[in-house]
């Protein structure tokens, strides 16, 4: 649940609005983002975790999904989130972003419920964006089912996210790799895209994910709007 602290002031990257959330301004925050969300048409991750413990320093490359699965499954399990960065894009054209700083999961706090009740689980044509996503998607599936544990394979772990987030998942580093040989590195794709850096560290999780989101509504753009061939493609789980 988030700490009990003062809230820090309201940050623009790239012109969005990045507002950071504690316990004490949580139901406000949570009831503007259920607003924004009303007529979500893309969301995007960003989870600052404390690296990887399990499996560091392996070659991805000469793993397989269910190895690369296995290791990431370890690390989300045992270790916790820091910040948790959301990045709403409606069909107004609002783009707004929020920052959780979390402690150790609460269940009986009701987190799973929380996370519910902002209006972004399952909801029908809602893309999901994230850059090298699957640690982020992992980490979002820890918050909404309150710290439960990943399933145990692969194939679940997808299904569940399917279930929890709707099927348009997509990440930026995989759809950048096929722009132009797609640069490593978001600020590096945002760069390229023409995307403006941001004022505020971007070693933050809202401003990355204001970053993500931006690089993705632009690279739709650049792809006509087709990026269909991109869904359900996580870098670092089934791509390396």
């Amino acid at each position: 649940m988030p700490m009990m602290l003062p809230a820090a002031p309201v940050v623009t990257v790239a012109g969005v609005e990045v507002r950071p959330v504690w316990a004490n301004n949580l139901n406000y925050e949570l009831g503007l983002m259920q607003h924004v969300a009303a007529d979500a048409i893309c969301a995007a991750v960003n989870v600052h975790y404390p690296g990887v413990v399990h499996g560091a320093g392996r070659d991805q490359a000469s793993l397989t999904a269910e190895q690369r699965y296995a290791d990431l499954k370890r690390n989300v399990d045992e270790l916790k989130p820091l910040q948790v960065g959301l990045a709403v894009h409606n069909a107004r054209g609002h783009r707004v972003a929020w920052e959780f700083n979390l402690r150790d999961f609460d269940l009986a706090a009701g987190d799973a419920h929380t996370a519910r009740s902002l209006g972004l689980v399952a909801r029908p044509g809602l893309r999901w964006v994230a850059y090298s996503g699957a640690y982020h998607v992992a980490y979002l599936l820890k918050v909404i089912t309150g710290g439960a544990p990943l399933p145990p394979t692969v194939v679940g772990f997808l299904a569940a996210a399917r279930h929890l987030l709707g099927p348009d998942m997509y990440d930026v580093a995989r759809v950048a790799a096929d722009f132009h040989g797609g640069p490593v590195g978001l600020d590096m794709i945002a760069s390229r895209l023409g995307i403006p850096p941001p004022l505020t560290s971007p070693m933050l999780a809202g401003a990355a994910a204001v970053r993500a989101i931006e690089a993705f509504v632009e690279l739709m753009h650049r792809f006509g709007g087709d990026v269909a061939a991109y869904k359900g493609l996580l870098q670092g789980l089934q791509v390396t």
